[in-house]
């Protein structure tokens, strides 16, 4: 509750608190947009492999250009600019740089940057929930070894609901499920990079004219998105993702709590203590009335009469029965909220959520029916979606991560909405990346629901 009264004292005494930021896409543009506005708080450097697209960035949203003209990083700390460059290790290598921002959403990638960004004594967090979710519980781990804070990204969802089930658990309630809006269809699965569009109801011409990548729009449509973030929050919470993947039912804000309850109390959880999605849209495209698309919830019991009596007295929203309530967000406004992650980092030593488990997973899931010889495409393509299941059942089958499934050649016939496991593929490339995922997985084989 008091972040900015804390950086004002310290910047106050002559130590802005200065980060970096690796990806200057729309994530890290919109950090950078409120950063400006922030005072205490000095991007040193801006990381992209464009830098032309960075400076671009940086002019969209307002940077004087005298405020991006330095050299260095070094020389950026001095002057109190910002020094834009493609090479992350000269961000690493400043001592004054605390906190590093990782938002190029490419999973390897993502790894490598939070790897040394904590071995060079930094706080991370981790917009890229694609390497989160791929190795977030190891990197934590290496983390807090070091000494430094490893978050998630406040403002995106995964962060937003591990606040809800933090407060939830907090006030004594009993948590019984959290999850996100999200406008999807089961049509929308099989989804490919040249259909995606039209689920969107955009023309060429109006595709034409923008900056959009289809593959990334293709994630969020196809549920491959919704599957890495659920299990980044399975993984930050102790809940669990469904044993079959998520299902999607939709509901808007007056039915999550009926909903989002136990099946034996007339809900459509399989159990309590499971993460899912709130479909915006109907199976038949119908859109649901009062959803959430675009933001957070939590639905909890209480554990006595007088409790549930003042769900009612106060004006929750419940089940028809009274026992369960929920609560929720209703937006995200994703990089211009990411500074109190950070501000949380440096100022207090605290994650805004952070993977503390290996407890869900996301899964590589054959689009169609793939042959030998083919390359998978990763996330968002023609060939795989993501599923999000328990990390113990993604252990007993060997599933391949979506994190590792681009460019890995099939050695083996895999039927469409089969997971593909490691023994499905050869895996010749990021072998660093890939031992480092066979490494938490090997700490986390035997252990009921994942490792600690």
């Amino acid at each position: 509750m008091n972040l900015s009264t804390k950086l004002l004292e310290r910047a106050g005494r002559g130590r802005p608190v200065r980060i970096g930021i690796i990806g200057a896409g729309k994530f890290g543009s919109m950090v950078l947009s409120q950063a400006q506005k922030i005072d205490g708080l000095h991007v040193a450097g801006v990381v992209d492999l464009d830098v032309g697209k960075a400076r671009q960035a940086l002019e969209r949203v307002g940077w004087p250009r005298e405020r991006y003209e330095a050299r260095s990083v070094g020389d950026a700390v001095r002057d109190g600019t910002t020094c834009v460059t493609a090479d992350a290790a000269a961000l690493m290598a400043c001592d004054e740089v605390e906190c590093v921002i990782e938002a190029t959403g490419h999973p390897i990638a993502g790894v490598r940057h939070a790897l040394a960004a904590i071995d060079s004594g930094k706080h991370v967090v981790m917009v890229n929930v694609e390497a989160d979710v791929l190795c977030g519980p190891l990197l934590a781990e290496r983390a807090r070894q070091r000494g430094v804070v490893y978050s998630m990204a406040y403002g995106d969802q995964p962060a937003l609901i591990c606040e809800l089930v933090d407060w939830v658990r907090a006030c004594g309630f009993e948590l019984t499920s959290a999850g996100k809006g999200m406008n999807f269809e089961p049509r929308y699965r099989y989804s490919t990079p040249d259909t995606v569009w039209g689920f969107f109801g955009w023309t060429e011409e109006e595709v034409a004219k923008g900056d959009f990548n289809p593959k990334m729009y293709n994630s969020f449509t196809d549920g491959t998105k919704a599957a890495i973030e659920m299990a980044a929050v399975a993984n930050g919470t102790g809940l669990d993702c469904p044993d079959d993947g998520l299902a999607f039912p939709p509901a808007g804000l007056h039915d999550l709590a009926r909903v989002f309850r136990p099946a034996a109390d007339g809900g459509r959880m399989a159990r309590s203590g499971l993460v899912d999605i709130a479909a915006s849209q109907e199976p038949d495209g119908r859109e649901v009335f009062n959803n959430i698309r675009y933001g957070v919830f939590v639905t909890f019991k209480a554990h006595n009469e007088y409790t549930r009596a003042c769900f009612k007295q106060y004006g929750l929203l419940t089940d028809p029965s009274g026992w369960y309530a929920s609560m929720w967000r209703p937006f995200h406004i994703i990089g211009l909220e990411t500074s109190v992650s950070v501000l949380s980092a440096v100022l207090r030593n605290e994650a805004t959520g952070t993977a503390k488990e290996f407890r869900g997973d996301a899964v590589a899931t054959a689009k169609r029916d793939l042959k030998p010889g083919e390359r998978l495409d990763g996330e968002g393509g023609y060939t795989v979606w993501a599923n999000a299941i328990p990390a113990s059942r993604s252990l007993s089958v060997h599933a391949l991560p979506i994190g590792l499934a681009h460019n890995a050649r099939l050695t083996r016939p895999v039927a469409k909405d089969c997971i593909v496991s490691y023994d499905d593929v050869e895996l010749v490339d990021d072998l660093d990346v890939v031992d480092l995922r066979r490494t938490m997985e090997a700490g986390a084989s035997g252990r009921p629901g994942g490792t600690k």
